[in-house]
């Protein structure tokens, strides 16, 4: 049965006349007397009984127009939606982010977000660039924010990669340091000096791509979170490698170094999503929002 048809099945049982229904619909009369022969064909049923003045429910046809109510109502509900979906009055947007991601980059973003698209249900989780993408591939998110150093690039094949900046690297030292009051830093001049990091393996938590070679840092304090880490520069327990987005969580107590251009190193920063997927309206807007604040961060 065709929406079309129990749509003209509907008209005429509200009308109780094929005439007035013809109207309604702006169908010619034979039009809709020829659906509605139609249909009781398809069904088996007589649904109306002719009168002398209009048309009247039989029983199965009473029986018909509570399930054809029903269908013509979840497709309505189902258009409602889908347009929702569309103008974004409606749906739901899940974003996952790298921790350096949050302090300022992908908040500005879903601030933007929402101050157009309020309907929209926002939610935010943080993770490293690995469970994200896991979490992206086992459909957990719609979007997520992922970096990635110069000698280890993302999938390509797996996910479509929507590049939004490069991040450098900085040096956060205490204020009583040595080099405090330089404006960069040849990552050697530090070789003597603790490294605050998240773990003892430093060639993987220091971002190894910034490490120039030869150099070894020695870590005598691991810190998993950016707080701690630089809670402990701030004290004076040592030195620590900060990406540029961790800037806004940084301590006033604390001077942030450039790495000279012969050590310096970025990260790529990518909105990432599953290849040979389609966006939905809602990431699609959202990655214009990160552009946005990604361009304001540069």
């Amino acid at each position: 049965m065709q929406p079309a048809a129990l749509e003209v099945f509907r008209t005429v049982a509200a009308y109780g006349s094929i005439t007035a229904a013809a109207r309604a619909l702006r169908y010619t009369q034979s039009a809709v007397s020829r659906q509605i022969a139609a249909l009781e064909a398809e069904t088996g049923a007589r649904l109306f009984d002719r009168l002398p003045r209009g048309v009247a429910l039989t029983e199965q046809g009473r029986c018909l127009l509570g399930h054809a109510e029903a269908v013509l109502d979840r497709l309505d509900a189902a258009r409602r939606d889908l347009a929702a979906l569309g103008d974004l009055t409606a749906g739901r947007l899940r974003v996952g982010a790298f921790p350096t991601a949050v302090a300022a980059l992908v908040p500005r973003a879903l601030a933007a977000f929402r101050a157009t698209h309020p309907g929209v249900a926002l939610s935010l989780v943080e993770g490293l660039t690995p469970g994200l993408l896991e979490r992206l591939s086992a459909g957990d998110a719609d979007v997520v924010v992922v970096s990635a150093a110069p000698d280890r690039p993302l999938d390509g094949d797996r996910f479509d990669l929507h590049h939004l900046l490069d991040e450098v690297l900085l040096v956060a030292v205490p204020r009583t340091h040595r080099l405090a009051r330089r404006r960069t830093v040849r990552l050697r001049e530090l070789a003597d000096d603790a490294f605050i990091a998240g773990s003892a393996t430093a060639e993987e938590t220091l971002l190894r791509a910034a490490l120039p070679a030869g150099f070894r840092p020695r870590v005598d304090i691991v810190a998993a979170e950016w707080t701690g880490k630089l809670g402990c520069v701030a004290a004076g327990l040592g030195v620590a490698l900060v990406p540029a987005l961790a800037v806004r969580a940084t301590p006033p107590d604390l001077a942030l170094l450039r790495v000279h251009r012969e050590d310096a190193a970025v990260r790529r920063v990518f909105a990432a999503t599953l290849a040979g997927r389609t966006r939905p309206p809602a990431v699609r807007a959202f990655l214009a929002r990160l552009d946005a604040a990604a361009a304001g961060l540069r």
